[in-house]
């Protein structure tokens, strides 16, 4: 038996024989062809272009019927790329000049891009190397002189592959094959959103191990906290299905607690919204008895796009929300990512540390065009439902006073314009950078609400990428500095009488949950499918229990004191829940 730990993209437990992903194929020697043919070889090249191009639009229209229009937007991405004129004229070039094979000349362009991407600092730039790789094969496949992968199997089974692409992942035979596990990929790639979407449970990005893998061997892949164990012995078996059963019975028992508050034994009431990205996650959220929307993330406007969105596509997007939620509040965070992932006409060059670079609100007040037209489709979105705004990784005051600044001179235009908006529309600011914290005392007297990410707060605070396989064990939400500045955050916040809610992962973890009630947070947002556990947590305890949990963690100096302590002192208030956490 052997462990292995990768990162959990889709939550889930697989249990299952080994099924390995064929790539043999997909390897294009250099060929060339006789230069007389190469007009043929042109013509052969044109008519796989158009036969790549269905496929994708199948894969689009398939893929937003049984997912989501956010995935069948995936492959509206591959088909730009693949009908990009200024790729067709690299390979018709190649073709003409080289004589090469039209196989090759595709796989030689393409492998350059793909290649381009992965040398970027960005984690999710280098995982668009896998939407390069997804059009290659394509491409390949139509031409005819590729076999499309093999995922054949009649029993359950867990795909194994290098990587996986967003088309394998959506091609996947759901009949027989239960998860997934990959050495490579991250989480923010457009494979784990598919997985997503799919309800597979999958692991990414965990380094080297199909050498390792036997023939009709077992396998167990937790999606919830990235294990991998290959060749589990019974005793492993028996509790991991122990545990899928415990799930199952859970899931009926949370169903039941759906539209009853969550609130402590002793009276205490907590706010559990949800974290979406995409529009139709709105079903979700109400499936799962979310009570708003705490984190709508707006940056799939963005990604993939030659041209910014327009205003009113954003206001399409902010409306449906708004009026789907029919009155509870939906928190917007404006654009979140680096010059690196947003339209051409506003791009950078690569730079060497993103994180560290010009991203979410400082490239907003950059580019104050791309920012104006973003807040005017808030603001207009907002007179049909309770939307606010929260603007990212605020590290200054003159940040967020450029931004409100911003914001009241847009308000100014849209009434001068006769625009029906809210006279108040609350604004916020993301706490998730050490200045932030460290200067709350003021930002607390300019803003209606904070939320406190705490991904990028560990991430800045222990100055750890957690997407990097060599340090991804540093990443600990309970580290003993981590939890300092939460709780230091939450004391300025609640002294103040701002509201103050958390939205970063720890929200999802019913022992974090519990930990980050008893420091005083009251409104805590997840992803829509952890509300249900979180609610029962909070809702078998009393006040008094989180806050001796807090109050004790608060005393240790290690992360590995504050993990072991809340692993037991959760067991002993919910013992129940152990079995499936």
């Amino acid at each position: 038996m052997l462990e292995l730990q990768g990162i959990a993209v889709s939550p889930g437990v697989a249990i299952g024989k080994v099924l390995i992903l064929d790539r043999e194929g997909y390897r294009i020697t250099r060929s060339q062809i006789d230069s007389a043919d190469r007009s043929k070889e042109t013509q052969r090249l044109q008519a796989a272009i158009a036969e790549a191009s269905k496929r994708l639009d199948q894969h689009r229209q398939n893929s937003t019927i049984t997912i989501g229009e956010h995935v069948g937007a995936i492959f509206s991405a591959h088909q730009q790329m693949l009908l990009d004129p200024s790729l067709h004229n690299e390979w018709f070039r190649l073709i003409d000049e080289h004589c090469y094979s039209a196989e090759f000349a595709i796989s030689s362009v393409l492998t350059r891009y793909a290649q381009a991407f992965r040398r970027i600092g960005s984690a999710m730039m280098r995982e668009r190397a896998s939407d390069v790789r997804d059009v290659e094969r394509t491409l390949l496949e139509a031409l005819g002189g590729q076999p499309t992968s093999s995922t054949t199997s009649n029993q359950p089974s867990v795909v194994l592959s290098h990587d996986l692409t967003p088309s394998e992942t959506a091609n996947l035979d759901r009949k027989f094959v239960i998860g997934f596990c990959t050495e490579a990929g991250g989480g923010s790639s457009h494979t784990a959103i598919v997985a997503r979407g799919l309800e597979l449970p999958a692991v990414v990005g965990v380094g080297p191990f199909l050498h390792r893998i036997e023939k009709d061997s077992w396998i167990i892949v937790d999606g919830f906290h990235g294990r991998v164990i290959l060749q589990p012995n019974t005793e492993v078996l028996d509790e991991f299905r122990q545990r899928i059963a415990a799930r199952s019975s859970n899931a009926e028992r949370l169903s039941e607690i759906r539209d009853l508050p969550a609130e402590t034994q002793d009276g205490i009431r907590v706010s559990l919204l949800a974290n979406i990205e995409f529009p139709n996650e709105i079903e979700a959220c109400k499936q799962r008895g979310a009570e708003g929307v705490g984190l709508y993330r707006t940056e799939f406007l963005y990604l993939g796009s030659k041209t910014e969105p327009t205003e009113e596509q954003q206001y399409e997007a902010y409306f449906r929300v708004a009026t789907e939620m029919h009155g509870l509040p939906v928190v917007l965070r404006t654009l979140d990512l680096g010059a690196d992932k947003v339209a051409q006409s506003i791009a950078a060059d690569p730079e060497m540390n993103p994180f560290l670079g010009l991203r979410s609100i400082r490239l907003s007040l950059r580019h104050p065009k791309l920012f104006r037209t973003q807040l005017r489709a808030i603001l207009r979105a907002a007179n049909h439902g309770d939307l606010r705004i929260m603007f990212p990784m605020i590290t200054t005051l003159h940040e967020l006073r450029t931004a409100r600044m911003l914001l009241r001179q847009v308000a100014d235009d849209l009434a001068e314009e006769g625009a029906p908006i809210p006279s108040n529309v609350p604004v916020g600011m993301m706490v998730e950078v050490p200045s932030a914290v460290l200067m709350l005392e003021h930002f607390i007297q300019e803003v209606d609400f904070i939320s406190i990410g705490t991904n990028d707060l560990i991430q800045y605070t222990l100055a750890v990428d957690r997407c990097n396989e060599f340090v991804a064990d540093l990443y600990a939400g309970h580290d003993p500095a981590v939890l300092k500045l939460i709780k230091q955050s939450v004391d300025v916040a609640n002294q103040r009488g701002v509201e103050v809610s958390v939205c970063g992962e720890m929200s999802s973890t019913p022992s974090y949950a519990l930990l980050l009630v008893g420091m005083g947070v009251r409104t805590l947002s997840a992803p829509p499918a952890a509300l249900p556990q979180v609610k029962h947590a909070v809702r078998n305890v009393t006040l008094e229990d989180c806050q001796q949990l807090a109050s004790r963690a608060l005393e240790f100096s290690t992360a590995r004191e504050v993990e072991g302590f809340l692993q037991s002192r959760f067991a002993e208030l919910l013992p129940e829940m152990v079995l499936g956490v």
